[in-house]
C-alpha cells in the first residue's frame, strides 16, 4: 500500500455504482431474459475494475485489494457447493422418480382454482417447519412447479407463489440463520423480534394470499383433461411411480429441520435419491446410459453418474414433458456460480475499497426523521443486496451502520431488526445477480425477472415497513436504561467473519 491513502469521495462511490447501473441497464435491454448467461457478468466485472481503478487512485494498493477480492469470493464458497449439490439432488431425484411422483400427485390433487394459493401456503408451512427457503425451493418447489408445467399453467406465477411462501416461513421461523442474524446485528432477542415482525409480515402474506386466490380464478389451465391424462400416462410409462419414491423428499425435510447444515443435508438427498434410481428405475438408467456393450451393473452405473454430473435427459417423445424433466446435474449450475463469482468480487472491492462505508455515510445526512431512517435504511439494504449479491451482508452492514441512529432516535432495537428482514432478507430473490436470486431462478427453471412481477410477499412487505415508518404505527420506543445484549458495536465494513452458513 503506498504511503498516503485518501478516503474515498462521494463521487468515488458513485462512479463503479453509476457505471454498474448502466451496464446492467444495457444488458438487460439488448439481451432480455439471457441476460444472466453472461452479460450481467460481464458487466459486473468491468464495474469491478472501475472500483479498483478509484482503490488505486487513492493509494490503495492491488495486493490490498487483491486480499479483499479472495476473502469476499471465499464468503460466497458455501453457496456455490450448495448450488452444485442442489444440481445433483435435481438430477438424481428426477432419475429416482421422486420428482415424477411428486408431480402425479400433485395433479391428481391440487384443483387448478386454487393453485397458486396453494403453492404459497405449502411453501410457508414447509419453510417455517425447517427455516430454509432454499431447501423449499429445491424440494417442493421443483415439484410444484412440474405440477404447474404439467397442467399449462404459467410458470413465472407458480415461482412467485413458491418463493413467497418460502419467504414467509423463512423469515418467520426461529430455526431460519437470518431470523437470527438480524437481532444479534441490532441488539434484540430473537422472540421479540419475530414478535415484533408479524405487524409487517402477517398483513403482507394475507394480502399476497387474496392476490394468488384471484388470479387463480383467472388463470384457467390451458391443458385440456386430455392433455393432462396423457401426462399421468407418460410419468407411469416413464417411471415406477409409488408414494415411497417421496421418502427422498422426507428425509430432507427431516434433516432440515433437525437443523442438520445445509450442505450434509443436500448430499445426503442426492445419495438417497440415486439408491432409490438403482432400486426402482433400473429401466430408465439402462436406457439413459446408452450402452449395451457393458456389463448390467457398469451401465446402470454410468447412467447415474452421467445424471449427477450432467443432468436428467427425458425422451418420451412429448416435447412439454421431456422439457419438464431435462434438468439437473452439477454443469447445470456453471452458469450461476459465473454469475455468484462476479458479483462477490463487485461486492468485495467496494468493501475493501471503502466505497460502501461512503455511500452509507452519505446518505445519512439526508435523514430529516424516523420515517426517513426507515426509508433510507430499506434503500440501503437493497442497494446492499445488489451491490454485494449477499443477503447477510446486506443485514448485517447497514445493522451496523444505523443501530447508533436507530438508538439515538429512541428506537428499541426491535425496529431496526424488523426492518432489516423487511428488506434485506425479503428482496434478496428479487435480484439476477444475488447469491438467492441465482439460486432460485436456476433451481426453478424461471428467470428472476420473470417471476419477480409475482412475488408479492416480497415486494408488499417492504412496502408496509415503509409506511410504518412515517405513520409511526407499531414502532417501539427505546426502553430507559435498556439492556443490549448480542449487539456488534463497532461499524466496521469487512463482514466475513460475520457471515453464517449459507441456507
Amino acid at each position: 500500500m503506498s504511503n498516503v491513502v485518501r478516503p474515498p469521495s462521494l463521487l468515488d462511490a458513485l462512479i463503479p455504482t453509476f457505471v454498474l447501473i448502466i451496464l446492467l441497464a444495457c444488458s438487460v435491454f439488448l439481451f432480455g431474459d439471457s441476460s444472466s448467461s453472461g452479460a450481467n457478468q460481464i458487466a459486473l466485472l468491468l464495474a469491478s475494475a472501475v472500483a479498483i481503478i478509484v482503490g488505486i487512485k487513492n493509494g490503495l494498493s492491488w495486493e490490498f485489494i487483491e486480499q479483499g477480492i479472495i476473502d469476499g469470493v471465499s464468503v460466497s464458497l458455501r453457496a456455490i457447493m450448495i448450488l452444485f449439490a442442489v444440481g445433483t439432488l435435481i438430477g438424481s431425484w428426477i432419475l429416482s422418480g421422486t420428482v415424477p411422483t411428486m408431480i402425479y400427485y400433485g395433479l391428481r390433487l391440487l384443483d387448478p382454482s386454487i393453485f397458486y394459493a396453494a403453492c404459497c401456503v405449502i411453501s410457508a408451512f414447509v419453510a417455517l417447519s425447517i427455516g430454509s427457503s432454499w431447501t423449499v425451493a429445491g424440494t417442493i418447489g421443483i415439484g410444484l412447479i412440474g405440477t404447474a408445467a404439467a397442467l399449462g399453467l404459467p410458470l413465472d406465477i407458480t415461482a412467485g407463489a413458491i418463493i413467497s411462501g418460502a419467504y414467509f416461513g423463512d423469515k418467520m421461523s426461529p430455526l431460519s440463520d437470518t431470523t437470527n442474524l438480524a437481532p444479534a446485528v441490532a441488539g434484540t432477542d430473537l422472540f421479540t423480534h419475530i414478535k415484533h415482525m408479524a405487524w409487517t409480515t402477517g398483513p403482507s402474506i394475507i394480502i399476497s394470499l387474496i392476490i394468488f386466490t384471484i388470479l387463480g380464478l383467472f388463470y384457467t389451465p390451458t391443458g385440456s383433461a386430455n392433455t393432462m391424462a396423457e401426462t399421468l400416462a407418460l410419468l407411469e410409462q416413464q417411471f415406477y411411480i409409488h408414494f415411497i419414491l417421496l421418502l427422498p423428499l422426507l428425509l430432507v425435510l427431516v434433516l432440515a429441520m433437525k437443523q442438520f447444515p445445509a450442505l450434509p443435508t443436500i448430499l445426503g438427498g442426492t445419495l438417497i435419491g440415486c439408491v432409490f434410481a438403482l432400486v426402482f428405475q433400473a429401466d430408465v438408467i439402462y436406457q439413459l446410459a446408452g450402452n449395451t456393450d457393458i456389463p448390467l451393473a457398469l451401465a446402470l452405473f454410468k447412467g447415474v453418474w452421467m445424471v449427477l454430473f450432467d443432468g436428467f435427459v427425458s425422451n418420451t417423445g412429448n416435447a412439454s414433458i421431456d422439457d419438464l424433466l431435462t434438468r439437473g446435474g452439477m454443469s447445470s449450475m456453471l452458469n450461476t456460480v459465473w454469475l455468484v463469482l462476479m458479483a462477490m468480487i463487485f461486492g468485495a472491492v467496494l468493501d475493501k475499497v471503502g466505497l460502501l462505508a461512503r455511500l452509507v455515510q452519505g446518505v445519512l445526512t439526508s435523514v430529516k426523521s424516523t420515517g426517513s431512517l426507515i426509508a433510507v435504511t430499506i434503500a440501503s439494504c437493497i442497494g446492499a443486496n445488489i451491490i454485494t449479491a449477499d443477503q447477510y451482508i446486506a443485514i448485517v452492514l447497514p445493522g451496523r451502520m444505523y443501530r447508533l441512529e436507530f438508538e439515538r432516535r429512541g428506537l428499541a432495537p426491535e425496529n431496526l431488526s424488523r426492518v432489516l428482514e423487511d428488506s434485506a432478507t425479503i428482496t434478496s430473490p428479487l435480484i439476477p445477480w444475488n447469491t438467492c436470486g441465482a439460486f432460485m431462478a436456476s433451481t426453478l427453471g424461471v428467470a428472476t425477472f420473470a417471476y419477480l412481477p409475482y412475488c408479492f410477499f416480497n415486494i408488499i412487505n417492504p412496502i408496509i415497513s415503509l409506511i410504518y415508518g412515517f405513520t409511526g404505527f407499531k414502532l417501539t420506543p427505546l426502553k430507559e436504561n435498556a439492556v443490549k445484549e448480542n449487539v456488534l458495536q463497532e461499524p466496521e465494513i469487512d463482514e466475513v467473519s460475520a457471515i453464517p452458513a449459507v441456507k
